[in-house]
């Protein structure tokens, strides 16, 4: 089966065409995003802008093309941080509704922490043991762990590495005494509900997804996304923590000449470092293990699994994706 993911992050619009079925790895066949920062276009009372409703509404047309171009027999559509805290997050999707006949369904802060877990668990497989999984967002982090494919704790927090740039980072980097209140909060805001995850002990292993996890870890020395999925990469604690006063003293610039940072994300490098480094000495971890798969390949693999249970893995005469004009299907898992 052939299938379109729309992930509406944050920073990104992305639309991943898999070809996949119950059982089997998602195989990407093809790639379609563009940058929305609908984190950052937001009006003082915390609404998406018309901007930013412009620019979703533009880009979910143009995956809908691109997903029927491509042969998707179904379109999963899903929204997460960005959206799910705006204070019209109903009048926008609807209107992306009317204009596109696309439904995108919010995820909820505890369901995008269990599906990144999900995908993290099904890559590193049942030999990780006790798994404990950070995501840095543009818009929040997710934390969570467990033993089984279901994390025994799933939770959010509104730290993303843009939302804190917004807040924090408006006018260039802040001074010492601002910094240092920032580098408090964030570690007052993890450390507030840690006790979820440290109660159960030490993770087996931890790991990192996100854009940003990955930024930090090729900073420190890991290997290029061009090597290929398969290569270990790891993000080092010690590394880290040497290189975050660089970081601060950095210009967009600078930051955009390091390796693995992308031009349109320099200035979330900072406040997206904070918190990384928050969650290893809040959870006493010296490295984290980056996983190139997260919450997209987590609603891909749901969505299989449900098939696999409703038709034993065979497959079933689906409507075409046509349909979705008229038939509102998101992303139901």
């Amino acid at each position: 089966m052939r299938l379109g993911v729309l992930d509406i992050g944050s920073n990104t619009g992305h639309l991943l065409v898999v070809d996949a079925h119950g059982g089997a790895a998602p195989l990407p066949a093809f790639s379609y995003k563009q940058p929305l920062r609908l984190a950052e276009h937001l009006d003082d009372d915390g609404a998406i802008t018309e901007t930013g409703v412009d620019a979703l509404t533009t880009f979910t047309a143009g995956a809908l093309v691109v997903a029927e171009d491509k042969g998707c027999e179904e379109m999963l559509g899903f929204a997460t941080s960005a959206v799910r805290d705006s204070a019209n997050a109903d009048d926008v999707l609807g209107h992306v509704f009317q204009q596109t006949g696309v439904d995108i369904e919010v995820l909820a802060g505890e369901d995008e922490a269990r599906l990144t877990f999900l995908a993290v668990r099904r890559w590193f497989g049942w030999s990780a043991g006790r798994l404990a999984v950070f995501d840095i967002g543009g818009g929040s982090l997710e934390i969570a762990g467990g033993a089984d494919e279901a994390p025994d704790v799933a939770w959010s927090l509104p730290l993303g590495a843009a939302r804190l740039a917004r807040q924090w980072f408006a006018g260039g980097t802040p001074d010492d005494q601002t910094a240092r209140q920032l580098r408090r909060e964030i570690r007052t805001e993890i450390a507030r509900d840690a006790g979820n995850l440290l109660r159960s002990g030490r993770p087996d292993r931890a790991a990192a997804t996100s854009k940003t996890f990955r930024s930090l870890a090729r900073i420190c020395g890991a290997a290029p996304s061009g090597d290929g999925h398969l290569v270990p990469r790891v993000l080092d604690s010690d590394g880290l923590s040497h290189w975050i006063p660089k970081l601060m003293r950095m210009d967009d610039e600078a930051l955009a000449e390091l390796p693995g940072v992308s031009p349109s994300r320099t200035h979330q490098i900072v406040p997206g470092a904070l918190v990384a480094e928050a969650v290893m000495d809040i959870f006493d971890l010296d490295e984290l293990e980056i996983c190139p798969w997260a919450l997209r390949e987590g609603v891909i693999l749901e969505r299989f699994d449900h098939l696999s249970i409703l038709d034993g893995n065979k497959p079933g005469a689906r409507a075409p994706i046509e349909q979705g004009r008229s038939n509102r299907t998101g992303a139901s898992g």
